[in-house]
This record gives structure tokens, sequence and C-alpha cells, in this order.
């Protein structure tokens, strides 16, 4: 491949949290910004346009509606599965790199150590199922030049998450209960736009990688620190259990995934959660009332 600074890059998915992020990430490159409106990632003729021309495609593009997918299952496999081996396709038949964003969810949950990046996916739910056969099709299709970067619980400026959904509730409840039988592992978006850079201007080897911070944390913990980053008494959050909040979509119990693969590359994995909460709330990310309807 061409160097870091002479590689044109696309990303898909552009105006969501991770892809807005993923811009900032790549300031001073040559990028091409694509949101849902302007690339229909299931068109495979759109697709190989699209791709044409650049060394490295970001797809952060993706159905999300973990709950919906579950009786939408066909509309989320085209955005999370058949458009990921489009993009595996076109992007082996112009000789790009393709970073392919994917999830925990692919995973059932039930380990009580972290999920290496070798363990075969086994997912339960639609969305789960969706995102699994989309890092199938487009190693597939791309077996040398494909990264599947699974990544989870992310929280940014752009759009809605957890954290801003805490603070809102803050605003409004002397009390918030969230479950605290359900641990993963919280992950900045700005830290994970860096980390997919960094792998793709190291020419990492083709492979899976777990883009999520170190550490681990329940949605309890997660919400605690929150309040207590943004001067807020963390005793307001209470602890609860996930049968208090029943919904069609099963979530994984236990999220927490390794990060061997970045050590054989020859990079750091992500640095610890709640150095990383400190760092975004310092910088302001929770006060932002910036949106975003595509992508992550």
């Amino acid at each position: 491949m061409s160097t870091p600074q002479n590689r044109r890059y696309l990303v898909t998915g552009a105006r969501g949290m991770l892809g807005s992020d993923l811009l900032e990430a790549l300031f001073g490159r040559e990028v091409t910004v694509l949101g849902r409106s302007d690339l229909d990632v299931t068109d495979r003729d759109a697709v190989f346009a699209a791709v044409e021309g650049h060394d490295v495609v970001i797809n952060a593009a993706a159905y999300t509606a973990v709950d919906a997918a579950e009786t939408d299952e066909e509309a989320a496999l085209a955005v999370n599965g058949t458009a990921a081996g489009i993009l595996g396709e076109a992007t082996a038949s112009s000789g790009a790199r393709l970073v392919q964003v994917s999830t925990d969810y692919v995973f059932d949950g039930s380990a009580t150590s972290p999920y290496s990046e070798s363990t075969p996916p086994a997912p339960v739910s639609a969305y789960g199922r969706t995102k699994a056969e989309g890092e199938r099709l487009a190693r597939e299709a791309n077996p040398d030049g494909t990264y599947v970067v699974r990544t989870a619980w992310l929280y940014g400026r752009h759009g809605g998450n957890f954290a801003k959904t805490m603070l809102r509730l803050a605003a409004t409840h002397d009390t918030v209960s969230v479950v605290a039988d359900q641990v993963g592992q919280p992950t900045w978006t700005t830290d994970l736009a860096e980390q997919i850079v960094r792998l793709v201007d190291a020419d990492a080897p083709a492979g899976v990688y777990h883009g999520t911070s170190s550490g681990r944390a329940s949605w309890y913990d997660f919400a605690r620190a929150v309040f207590e980053n943004a001067g807020l008494d963390p005793e307001r959050v209470t602890p609860t259990d996930s049968s208090s909040f029943v919904r069609p979509a099963p979530r994984p119990a236990f999220s927490v995934l390794g990060h061997d693969a970045w050590a054989a590359a020859g990079l750091e994995p992500l640095r610890p959660w709640d150095a990383a909460l400190r760092d975004a709330a310092a910088k302001g990310v929770f006060s932002s009332d910036d949106d975003a309807s595509s992508g992550r």
C-alpha cells in the first residue's frame, strides 16, 4: 500500500457517532465522506463505484436498532451482512483494505473470561446474527485485506448514547436504577477511531481485532462513573438486575473482549475505560447536543 499520508480513505456511515470521530482522526488526509443519504451500501454497483480509487475503506454504516432487528432481521441483514460482503468484494477487486466494524453481540455472553479474537461467534439475537454474517462475508470476499474490529458499549460526542442518557435522567430524577448484572467495556469513540487509524497505518495483518477499552465494568459501574465525572453524587445511581428491563432482543450478560491481537500486531490496546471516561468528560463530550442518524 501507499504511505499513510498518500492514501485515499472512504468512510461509510460517516454521519454516525463513530463515523464522525473517524473523520476527526483522519483530519489532514484525503477522505471521502459518505453517509446513509450519500451511499446505499446494499447497492452493489454504487458500492463498487464508490470504492474505486480508494486505498482504505472504513465501514461504520450499520443497522443498530437491536430490538427492532428481532422482527426486521431481513432489513438488518441487508445492511449488516450483505453490504459488508459487497464491500469486501469491492475492496478485493480494487486492492483496497477494508475495516469492518463489528460488535460484542456476535457472542452469546455466557463466558466468564474475556472472549479472544479467535472465539467462534455464537450470537443469540438477530442483530448479532447479522453482524456475524457481515464479518464472515467481508473476510471471505477479501481475506488478505479485511480488518474486523469488534467494539461495544460506545459513547461519544455525536449522537445519543448511554452516558448522555444518564445525565438527562439525572436532570429529572432523584435516583436512577441501572442494571448491575451485565458486564462490558465502555469505549469512547474518539479512542476507537484513533485506534482504527493506527491499525491501518501500521499495515497490521488482516484479521479480527477487539476495539474496546481495557478493564471491565457493569452498566451500574459505568453510570456511577458518569455521575461522578459530571460532579454529581454517584449514590444517586442504584443497582438493579436485567429482569427489570426486559427487551425484545437478549443482551449479552458478559461482553468483555480480549485484546491479544493488538500485541501480535505490535500495537497497544485501548487504555482503561475509566481513564478514557475522565478524559471525555473533561473535554465536554457529554455537554454536546449533536445527534446522528446513520452509522454506529
